[in-house]
Order: C-alpha cells, then structure tokens, then sequence
C-alpha cells in the first residue's frame, strides 16, 4: 500500500514556473513507478509524464515536452514536476500516481495508487 501526497500547486501566470512535490508512505518507493497526470474541467484525465524506479528512464506527453521534467528522489520518497514556461492550457488538477511495473505508462487505469490532486491555475 502506498499514500500519495501531492503539493506546489497554485496560481501563476503564464511564462511562469512551478514544481509540484509529491511524497509517499511506506519504505517500498523505490520500486515504484511513477506518474504524473492531470485533470482540467470536463476533460479526460490525461497522461503528464512518468519516470522509472532509478529515474534512468522518462516519458513525457507532446504537449509537454520541453517545458516539464519529472525527477525522483528514492532518499526522500519523493517525486517532483518541475513545470515551465506554463501556458493557460496546462490548468488542471495535477495528480501523481504509483504502479509497478514500466509498462502502459501513458494509461492511467495502469496506476494502482492515486494522490489527491493539487490544483495548478496558468492565468493568461
């Protein structure tokens, strides 16, 4: 079982930079997966961007590549997004998840640990 905390969420306008933090519980981190994804209004939920357990491995969506980089610290549990040259289009509920194996990474119903999402408003 693992617990998903996100955090770093808020208001920004665009051109702006954010990183959003997310910590889990339990001693068994390291040999999880990791994903970002995020949810705008009445949208789909969609795929951000995932990092293997050691962090030697990432993916990234179209939309987002360039501007965001996904990192991990094993030490601290801890999983960032560092975001960018934000635009008014990447508003959205950000949500990190956890799943075990480096498969289906863009697919959210892979994930079986979900946080509770932080709020990420680019004004324009």
């Amino acid at each position: 079982q693992v617990q998903l905390v996100e955090s770093g969420g808020g208001l920004v306008q665009a051109g702006g930079s954010l990183r959003l933090s997310c910590v889990a519980s339990g001693r068994t981190f390291s040999s999880y997966v990791m994903g970002w994804f995020r949810q705008a209004p009445g949208k789909e939920r969609e795929f951000v961007a995932a990092i293997s357990t050691s962090g030697g491995i990432t993916d990234y969506a179209d939309s987002v590549k360039g501007r965001f980089t996904i990192s991990r610290d094993n030490a601290k549990n801890t999983v960032y997004l560092q975001m960018n040259d934000l635009k008014p289009e990447d508003t959205a509920v950000y949500y990190c998840a956890a799943k075990s194996l480096l498969q289906s990474i863009r697919l959210a119903t892979a994930y079986a640990y979900w946080g509770q999402g932080t709020q990420v408003t680019v004004s324009s």
